[in-house]
């Protein structure tokens, strides 16, 4: 068995969409779905800053797609709209826009349009089988609960909560199962009218309700706005930047993250495409019944099509031959970067969704969105391992 003996704790975080470097997130998604709309060969590579009253936007794009200032700006203040900003220092009506974009380095694009990677670098991929999503259970429960808070915040209960907030949770594990919340630290913006214990009143309501029953106990320490007070928030008191919060984007800490953030990227750059494909084999390996828990490691160099390594790493819950199961990995897909976009139809234009609650353990949508996360590639794995095809309890 590759899972721990006897007890420990294991702590992940997730953040709301409101969270200062999430808003950047979806403002370079949002600006990168504008361009792919309309040419899904653009290349883009857009950062963001906010802070009081401002938001700065600077890149890199080569597109089909025409977009001026003023349809940059006006896609800003759309995303910060949706997002729940409307108050004094952050309001999506009277934000200062910056823009600074250029055309791609021409340097790159040789490389990049004979098919090589958009940039080097290594990528990993995770699954286990502790949820059945097969994600951590950790960030997976941590995510939910932003997305409650969220849900929460815009009906007519949440009056008075603001976008800004944040969940820590540390899982008890007995025999390399979680089985329980130790503590959880849970924090929300809010309007100056709401009393701190309507406020961890709520908190508590929505936790509760995003993690298993029984999950909360007695012996389970709870903080909710630890300092007291969180009046003060989001941009407004706290810069934001695109691309900070890749450990909440992926595996909350469970699995290695090669350092490469996501957002405001299109699929050419492989710190998106190939953490994609590589959580996407991944999964199907675990959903296979082939391991219990897979890490997959991919390598890059820039302008180069064909990886230049790839690492599987099982930790002893491999129920097949090791080496025959890496190889079977390394064939299961086309691991170069075009051969990723096609498999994932990755110049679509879906990413904005993928901007908050994690880019991992999501459902696939109608769009094409979060195709990485389809478990189609069972029979083939399992064929390539010389293995009759047995389902895990999981399902997809």
């Amino acid at each position: 068995m590759w899972k721990a003996k006897g007890s420990y704790l294991f702590t992940s975080e997730s953040v709301s969409d409101g969270h200062p470097d999430k808003v950047c997130d979806a403002i370079s998604d949002g600006i990168l779905d504008m361009y792919l709309s309309g040419d899904g060969k653009s290349r883009v590579a857009v950062e963001t800053m906010v802070t009081k009253d401002r938001v700065m936007v600077v890149g890199e794009v080569t597109s089909g797609t025409v977009a001026s200032r003023d349809d940059i700006e006006s896609k800003v203040r759309d995303v910060v709209r949706e997002i729940g900003y409307e108050s004094d220092g952050f309001d999506w009506r009277t934000l200062e826009v910056g823009v600074e974009i250029q055309a791609q380095s021409g340097d790159i694009a040789q490389g990049v349009d004979v098919g090589g990677a958009g940039d080097q670098g290594i990528m990993f991929g995770f699954a286990c089988d502790e949820t059945e999503v097969l994600m951590p259970a950790p960030i997976y429960y941590c995510h939910r609960a932003m997305e409650n808070l969220r849900d929460f915040r815009k009906s007519e209960r949440g009056s008075g909560f603001g976008p800004d907030a944040k969940v820590q949770l540390t899982l008890r594990y007995e025999n390399g199962e979680p089985c329980g919340v130790h503590t959880a630290v849970m924090s929300s913006l809010h309007e100056e009218s709401l009393s701190e214990s309507r406020v961890g009143e709520m908190l508590r309501e929505i936790l509760r309700e995003s993690v298993p029953e029984g999950w909360l106990g007695s012996d389970t320490t709870l903080h909710f706005n630890p300092t007291g007070r969180f009046v003060s928030g989001g941009p407004a008191c706290d810069a934001g930047l695109t691309g900070r919060k890749i450990v909440v984007d992926t595996y909350g800490g469970a699995a290695p993250h090669g350092g490469g953030a996501f957002s405001g990227k299109d699929s050419s750059k492989v710190d998106r495409s190939a953490a994609y494909a590589a959580r996407y084999v991944a999964k199907n390996v675990v959903e296979a019944g082939l391991a219990r828990r897979c890490l997959i490691q991919v390598a890059y160099a820039i302008g180069k099509a064909e990886p230049l390594a790839l690492y599987v790493d099982c930790a002893g819950s491999e129920r097949v031959d090791k080496e025959v199961l890496q190889k079977s990995i390394g064939e299961v897909i086309d691991w170069r970067p075009l051969g990723i976009r096609a498999r994932l139809g990755l110049d679509r234009a879906f990413y904005g969704r993928t901007s908050s609650f994690g880019h991992f353990g999501r459902e696939v949508g109608s769009d094409g969105s979060f195709s990485w996360e389809l478990c189609d590639l069972e029979e083939s794995l399992c064929r390539l391992c010389g293995v009759e095809k047995r389902l895990s309890a999981a399902g997809c």
